[in-house]
């Protein structure tokens, strides 16, 4: 039989299943976090998100042509370009394990042999396919994300690295080197996570080039290849653009001459030390040195794909983040310095003091030069640490901190605590967990943070799991039947164990390089994201790469298990058996488990969420958003499909920096600029950046305007003078005001009619912060320019201290509130609603994601539909009540009964749902509030029942204080709305479980 035929068609076939599969259950749409922006940024070639993916988004752009002009399919067909990219790499990693296990079959002298070509391709199908069914790799196979493509070129590279060794003593071997150089220059325009290859790379080259290994050669071979690592990482990729802005800056600020002449010159150096290097290294006879140079020019050529940044940042186009049109942004851009770094080598406790600040010199371009300016690069701090792990002083991360590692009052932070949170939380919760979960099980979806509830690894086994988390004999119907809970058994896991002891035991040198790719894809990246607790969301595609190489393992688990047969049947029955109980205890196990949670095709709740924010608006409004989820799906919206493209989307979170800033003033597609008369200069990079607060006791409100003029005065009379001496704008009051026209507000339709006469002479409020950001500076512009002519909005997502405090002027319109000049006394938490308008948007334009069919929802999708029961739907029947619109509010009611899941996904849904159980039982919709109220309170008891458990299997980790806390809550309310109705023996049952609850937890 040719085995190379076969091993070619059996990994295509792995290829065609897996991307069957995931075209299957591929999202129609946008989804939630980075794909709106990534699906909008590519079908226009533009700009996303540091440090950029342009490479991806070209690849995606091409895929967005097969939609053939239907607008409502580009998405779709990005999703397929992720799926078809993800089944190469399957088809890549079948071929990788192929080669792995032929080499040890050629050892044997037997590599003819039918039954070892059983084994050999039932190892690479069972590796290959169960790595496509895995959780986290199916998760990134689905959507238009960078992870997908980035896993194809990991998985290249690899093959590639066979490829040549297998090939090493042949003349013109090395071409495959130059082909892995090239791969890893291209991935770079993709993602970074490629690189982490490369150690692998240097261990496989040693160990073909050298007779006799050693310590010390395995050793000095690790080391070129970290070191190769970090010349690409940071000499190419970074300080190649330093050194060409430095070249820049010399010959237009020393030299007079004009932006680019120095990368001009700098450009003409390094391609003539290259050709001279090639020409030297060939004159010379130098083989390694032809081959290192010819390597950096095609991993430059690769990434070269970087220069439609620059070309397209020229091109202004809508979305522009950074702005990288000059040498100087550009560096930034890469560097990604909108984010901050954590540090890895040295670096500060969590509870220590600032006593210093290191500064560090940055550059913008101004007219005619580069100008300095100074910038806070670091603190110094009292008290430091090598290898710092518990760093963040945010307050949120101070208290996870003390109460994770037990940190009593008064203790500081010390080294073993630093060791305790990098093997426990870094190590054990934010990549074992991971692992576990796409090796042994998952609990569910949810976001976990170390309760026993959230997010745990889980293998189905009852005693085990009991041990590990508890609860496990009193699982609610919920949790048995939710999608999300995918249990293994830990199958894949001792398949994987099993190959990797096989492995080691047949060829340490192959089982050392993949045991090196698997340490630098997982621990390594612990090592280096040095994450932060409470993250928003789970990062478990960070490791993916890690996976992959266990997943090698997996497949080789079949000459493991195989060998284990053989010595009860005869050697052909053990190839196939244990082919076939590995197929089944692998893949199928898998692809059955996770289909029902990674099947997205039924969802559509992140195009619809944008399109309700959309559609919340008045025409021409100015909408001003806060994070990926209130920002991307509506990037997505007007950039691809075209909808309310007279809307202006305004990210208040990106305001703060000037390359924004300048952009917002500038129209996109039906909707005008900002009114902003800031000039450019005054808020240029390094100016005004965040003024302290410093109280003057002025008397009363300050007009907004005056104190705009005061906050951009040039002059050091309306400035204070800071501890180094420099002069800075500062905001010396916190009681601002706004005349307000209401000629102005009434001609314009800013409020309902019938709240004209509540429109005061002014709106007063209190600054909310003790800094002024460039943000604050745009929106007072904003305020004081547009006269009411726009309607102003802010998303729900927007947090209170990006408010000024306006808070009080926000009226609630659903999925957005609109500033309105409205006087109205209200009770602490309450806010204004326009309820008319919102029960015209409920009815009439709101769209809800397909959520009450679908039978699974995300963990993000939950987390909005939870909201929409009360924020949107109850706050509305409510409000329709209290007005005595009953009709109207029944509507609400009802619908909110037709187009809500019909499962609950935590507690807070208990309590979510009151305000439509009691507008329904108000409304004479008895049937359907006894539904709601029956099933939330058998949601309710049989979690109770559940926590009360694992109160009892796990003691030390006390009680799910704020489920049951929320529970007790919950049943208050239920009992209130039912001792209003005539439901006797549903509130007699209530009653009888608020008593039971109280007494168990409330009495003394």
């Amino acid at each position: 039989m040719d085995y190379k035929k076969v091993n070619n068609v059996l990994g295509w076939l792995c290829a065609i299943i897996a991307t069957s599969v995931f075209i299957i259950t591929a999202e129609r749409t946008t989804s939630w976090w980075d794909t709106g922006e990534f699906i909008a940024s590519a079908y226009k070639l533009q700009i996303v998100h540091q440090p950029g993916a342009p490479l991806f988004l070209m690849l995606q752009n091409i895929f967005s042509n097969f939609a053939l002009g239907n607008l409502a399919q580009i998405a779709f067909w990005m999703n397929v370009g992720s799926a078809i990219c993800s089944g190469l790499t399957v088809m890549f990693l079948f071929w990788t394990i192929t080669a792995l296990a032929r080499k040890i079959i050629q050892s044997d002298h037997q590599s003819n042999d039918k039954n070892h070509l059983i084994k050999i391709m039932g190892a690479g199908m069972v590796g290959a396919l169960a790595y496509s069914f895995s959780d986290t790799f199916w998760y990134s196979a689905v959507e238009s994300e960078v992870y997908a493509m980035s896993s194809l070129c990991t998985a290249v590279v690899f093959w590639a690295i066979l490829k040549w060794e297998a090939r090493a003593n042949k003349p013109h071997a090395d071409r495959w080197l130059i082909v892995i150089a090239y791969i890893i220059g291209l991935s770079i325009g993709v993602h970074l996570l490629n690189l982490l290859v490369i150690p692998a790379i240097a261990l496989i080259i040693y160990f073909k080039k050298t007779e006799r290994t050693t310590f010390w050669g395995i050793s000095k071979a690790l080391f070129i290849g970290l070191g190769i690592l970090a010349i690409i990482l940071w000499g190419i990729i970074q300080y190649l653009i330093k050194f060409a802005a430095k070249f820049d800056l010399f010959f237009v600020n020393t030299l007079g001459l004009g932006f680019g002449s120095g990368i001009f010159v700098f450009v003409i150096m390094i391609l003539s030390a290259l050709i001279y290097g090639i020409y030297y290294s060939i004159r010379k006879g130098k083989v390694i040195l032809n081959t290192a140079i010819l390597a950096t020019c095609f991993i430059l050529l690769g990434y070269s794909s970087f220069t439609m940044v620059l070309l397209r940042a020229n091109a202004n186009p809508s979305l522009n983040n950074n702005d990288p049109e000059n040498v100087f942004s550009f560096l930034g851009y890469l560097s990604r310095e909108q984010y901050e770094s954590e540090p890895l080598i040295k670096g500060q406790y969590f509870d220590a003091n600032p006593i210093g600040i290191n500064e560090r010199i940055d550059y913008r371009k101004d007219n005619h030069q580069y100008t300095p300016i100074k910038r806070a690069a670091s603190y110094q701090f009292d008290r430091e640490t090598i290898f710092p792990r518990i760093y963040s002083q945010k307050p949120y991360h101070q208290y996870f901190y003390k109460g994770y590692l037990g940190i009593e009052e008064g203790r500081k932070a010390n080294f073993a605590d630093n060791l305790k949170f990098f093997f426990n939380y870094q190590v054990g919760h934010m990549y074992a967990r991971y692992f576990l979960w796409n090796f042994v099980g998952r609990q569910n979806d949810q976001q976990g943070h170390g309760s026993l509830t959230e997010g745990n690894w889980l293998s189905g086994i009852k005693a085990i799991d009991n041990l590990h988390i508890g609860g496990q004999s009193k699982l609610s119907d919920e949790m048995i039947h939710n999608p999300s809970r995918n249990t293994y058994f830990f199958l894949p896991l001792i398949i994987g164990f099993a190959g990797a002891l096989w492995h080691f035991k047949r060829n340490k040198k192959d089982a050392t390089v993949v045991s090196l790719l698997f340490m630098f894809t997982g621990l390594a990246i612990v090592i280096y994201l040095n994450q932060s607790p409470l993250q928003p969301r789970e990062r478990d595609y960070a490791y993916a790469g890690s996976f992959y190489a266990f997943a090698i393992w997996i497949g080789l688990g079949v000459f493991a298990i195989s060998e284990f047969f053989k010595k009860y049947i005869n050697e052909r029955n053990a190839s196939l058996l244990a082919t076939s109980l590995c197929l089944i205890a692998g893949p199928l196990i898998l692809i059955s488990q996770n289909w029902d949670d990674h099947n997205r095709s039924e969802k559509s709740l992140a195009r619809d969420m944008a399109k309700n924010y959309l559609e919340t608006c008045a025409p021409n409004a100015i909408l001003f958003t806060y994070g990926d989820h209130d920002t991307f799906p509506l990037w997505y919206l007007q950039e691809v499909e075209g909808v309310r493209r007279d809307v202006r989307i305004v990210v208040i979170s990106y305001l703060t920096s000037d390359w924004y800033f300048r952009q917002v003033k500038n129209g996109t597609y039906q909707a005008a600029g900002l009114p902003i008369t800031i000039p450019n200069e005054k808020v240029a990079k390094g100016l005004r950046e965040s003024l302290p607060y410093h109280d003057l006791n002025l008397a009363g409100y300050t007009d907004i305007n005056l104190l705009l003029d005061f906050l951009l005065s040039d002059s050091n009379d309306n400035k204070l003078q800071m501890r180094d001496g420099q002069y800075e704008n500062f905001l010396p009051t916190k009681s601002l005001k706004l005349a307000v026209n209401k000629e102005d507000v009434i001609r314009n339709k800013v409020v309902p009619q019938e709240w004209e006469s509540e429109i005061p002479k002014q709106m007063e409020w209190t600054f909310g912060n003790d800094y002024v950001t460039r943000a604050d500076l745009g929106l007072m512009s904003v305020l004081v320019n547009n006269n009411w002519k726009r309607p102003i909005y802010f998303s729900g997502m927007v947090p209170a201290e990006s408010l000024m405090g306006l808070d009080k002027y926000m009226v609630n319109e659903g999925f957005a509130k609109r500033l309105m000049p409205i006087e109205a006394k209200l009770e602490k938490g309450e806010s204004l609603i326009n309820v008319d308008k919102l029960y015209k948007n409920i009815v009439e334009k709101y769209a809800w994601g397909n959520i009450h069919q679908a039978t699974y929802l995300d963990t993000d999708s939950f987390r909005f539909a939870g909201m929409y029961a009360d924020e949107i739907f109850g706050k509305a029947a409510r409000t329709l009540l209290a007005k005595g619109e009953t009709e109207k509010a029944r509507q609400v009611a009802v619908k909110a009964f037709n187009e809500l899941p019909q499962r609950l996904y935590s507690m807070s849904d208990v309590t979510s749902y009151g305000d439509v159980i009691d507008t329904l039982y108000k409304t004479g919709e008895i049937k359907f509030a006894n539904q709601l109220v029956d099933r939330n309170m058998k949601f309710l008891t049989e979690h109770m029942d559940y926590y009360q458990q694992l109160a009892t299997d796990k003691p030390e980790n006390g009680l799910e204080v704020q489920n049951i806390r929320m529970a007790l809550d919950s049943v208050d309310l239920y009992e209130r709305i039912l001792a209003n109705t005539k439901e006797k023996d549903r509130y007699a049952y209530i009653a009888e479980l608020s008593n039971k609850y109280k007494k168990m937890y409330l009495s003394e």
